[in-house]
């Protein structure tokens, strides 16, 4: 069953869903620079609120090879057993934070964002239905924090900052929250999710 904030926050991202989005996204556009033609690989995020309506982000290990110590949303490259990028992000999530992908209600899924490191990263969009305890991944995920959906659905709460990144100035999304940088890719699926729910 679920919560109050939790329904209103079901007709709210529903609706955003419904939103027609014009092409994918990618981490070189703010540059408007061109991606090149490597393959992409196919991946799965998932951006569910609690309870609460609160989202549920981590914050990566500082030993993974790919984007240590960054905020993300749960989720990963989809396996061979996977039948999809939902199946994908649910297994990712289960693995990483312990979430059981009985509890989550998915809604849909956001247009794939092309990552620099060549992941077509697709957000999942879900709540997650009862209490939530999550437990690490040891070597994966350092910490787990959730974020209010006012935040998340607030496009003021967004930034472009700059810095050089081999060898050129690149741009990107950012969305401060306490004493967590959620920034890069998570960043800019989650500042098209705001844009979307206040279309």
């Amino acid at each position: 069953m679920l919560t109050a904030p939790q329904s209103l926050l079901r007709d709210r991202l529903l609706a955003a869903l419904s939103v027609p989005s014009a092409a994918d996204s990618s981490d070189y556009d703010l540059d408007d620079l061109a991606p090149g033609a490597a393959e992409l690989r196919p991946a799965g995020v998932l951006a569910a609120f609690d309870s609460a309506g609160r989202l549920v982000l981590t914050k990566r290990a500082s030993s993974l090879r790919n984007h240590p110590g960054q905020i993300a949303l749960p989720g990963g490259k989809v396996d061979p057993t996977d039948a999809d990028t939902v199946a994908a992000a649910l297994r990712e999530a289960r693995e990483e934070v312990g979430l059981d992908p009985a509890q989550v209600e998915v809604l849909g899924t956001l247009p794939a964002h092309r990552t620099v490191t060549n992941y077509a990263m697709t957000p999942v969009l879900g709540l997650i239905r009862g209490e939530f305890t999550p437990v690490t991944e040891a070597g994966e995920v350092e910490e787990v924090f959730r974020v209010p959906f006012a935040h998340v659905a607030d496009p003021a709460s967004y930034r472009i900052e700059r810095r050089r990144w081999r060898g050129t100035w690149r741009s990107y999304y950012v969305a401060p929250w306490g004493p967590y940088y959620i920034w890069g890719a998570t960043a800019r699926v989650l500042h098209a999710l705001a844009l979307r729910l206040n279309a």
